[in-house]
């Protein structure tokens, strides 16, 4: 029992382990427990000896936030996420006219903007169904940053990031292809090399909802599937990493991961909602809410609430690139 009152507090950032102490839950043994985890997370020194878990099969980077991935063989690790050249992981968000941030929760077709990027020209494009193809040049926003600082503010789980907008042209596409009209809807991109945010520290990243990286273990997709009717892929889960070779959900108990000579931390389990309920090849959301409602059936976290785990948040400890087929290994 007490080992799986552990279980379950690891999985809690710390300031809510703190919070959770503080309130008095779980008497000696919880605070007992809390002293120990928090010492072990706040232990950022990479370990001697790894395991071999598997090895790397694919690899995501989205770079408009809850928009389609570019799919890639080989990727650079710096600390605000993964990326080639200019184009990083989540770097762009659609927001409305306030600067509120849009994602596809509210939009679902929005995961059917499909990006595509020429580093040579350091441009991105965008395709979706009914509409020209869009060209925004990440090399110009780049230079505008960094004569013109990023004024505009947005904001991303009510925290506050300066921005830059990407322009009219731009906004009308994004506007005409989510809501049918010339106006409403703003592209904006986060030009900075570090995090504003503070949500998970530095570890926070761009526009991330909670980390820069997040790694899914295949065979716990594989495992889900044979609970579900109409069967998903690790793409519903927007993952940036897919490993193969570990049993499901084994990454549950990594506390460190290397992927090549790239080491991360491990810092939060990835929770899920509604997102997951979207098709990414349809962009229509499932109308019995699965997979989310089979995984709340056994993947929950009580110390955590309803929404159900599934893949790993992590925070970067060693930069460097990495490529499909790397091996994988855990502490």
């Amino acid at each position: 029992m007490f080992q799986r009152l552990v279980d379950e507090f690891r999985a809690v950032p710390l300031a809510r382990q703190a919070l959770l102490v503080a309130a008095g839950l779980g008497g000696v043994a919880l605070v007992s427990a809390a002293a120990y985890l928090a010492k072990q997370r706040l232990d950022n020194t990479p370990p001697k000896r790894w395991r071999k878990a598997g090895e790397l099969t694919d690899i995501y980077v989205y770079p408009i936030k809850s928009c389609g991935p570019v799919i890639l063989k080989t990727i650079d690790c710096a600390g605000t996420g993964p990326g080639v050249d200019l184009m990083r992981d989540r770097t762009f968000m659609v927001t409305n006219e306030d600067g509120k941030f849009v994602t596809a929760r509210m939009k679902p077709k929005m995961v059917l903007i499909a990006p595509r990027y020429d580093a040579p020209t350091a441009t991105l494009y965008l395709q979706a169904p009914g509409m020209p193809e869009l060209r925004i040049d990440v090399g110009e926003l780049a230079r505008r940053a960094t004569g013109d600082p990023a004024t505009e503010r947005s904001v991303v789980w009510g925290e506050g990031v300066t921005v830059l907008d990407c322009g009219d042209t731009v906004a009308q596409w994004f506007s005409r292809y989510l809501l049918d009209k010339d106006a409403g809807y703003r592209l904006r991109y986060y030009p900075h090399a570090h995090s504003q945010r503070r949500r998970n520290g530095d570890d926070t990243g761009t526009l991330h909802d909670e980390t820069s990286y997040m790694l899914f273990n295949e065979a716990s997709v594989t495992e889900l599937n044979g609970r579900l009717e109409n069967k998903v892929t690790p793409l519903r889960f927007r993952p940036n990493f897919v490993v193969r070779g570990p049993e499901p959900y084994a990454e549950d108990r990594w506390k460190w991961v290397r992927i090549g000579e790239v080491v991360f931390r491990y810092r939060i389990p990835c929770l899920r909602c509604v997102f997951t309920t979207i098709d990414p090849d349809t962009g229509v959301a499932h109308p019995d809410k699965e997979p989310l409602r089979t995984l709340k059936q056994y993947r929950q976290i009580p110390a955590l609430g309803e929404s159900p785990a599934l893949g790993i948040h992590l925070g970067l400890r060693r930069a460097g690139s990495i490529k499909v087929g790397d091996s994988v290994y855990f502490a």
